[in-house]
């Protein structure tokens, strides 16, 4: 049998890529800035996370206006729902096997 720990998708190991991937999971879409205070990080730190996540195909991102103001949002990719609930199975898997 295969350990659950080999199921862990490196592209979730940071505590902001699993806070981005979580918020894009339960909403249809998310601005820049409901994730930055949902998260707590810098600008930087969230841009670089999810270009990150956006190169690898798990993020989208929506570029439009709200009135002449830019209103950046992201959502989850087909392949990042599946990678991320992968993820979430395999780490389901590791606390299971620890009882």
């Amino acid at each position: 049998m295969k350990n659950p720990i080999e199921n862990l998708n490196k592209a979730f190991d940071s505590r902001v890529r699993l806070g981005i991937m979580s918020a894009v999971m339960v909403n249809d879409e998310v601005n820049f800035n409901q994730l930055k205070e949902l998260i707590q990080v810098t600008d930087g730190n969230l841009a670089s996370h999810i270009k990150a996540l956006e190169e690898i195909g798990y993020v989208k991102v929506n570029k439009g206006f709200i009135g002449r103001k830019t209103n950046t949002t992201y959502a989850a990719t087909k392949a990042g729902e599946k990678a991320f609930k992968l993820h979430l199975e395999a780490l389901e898997q590791m606390i299971k096997s620890t009882k």
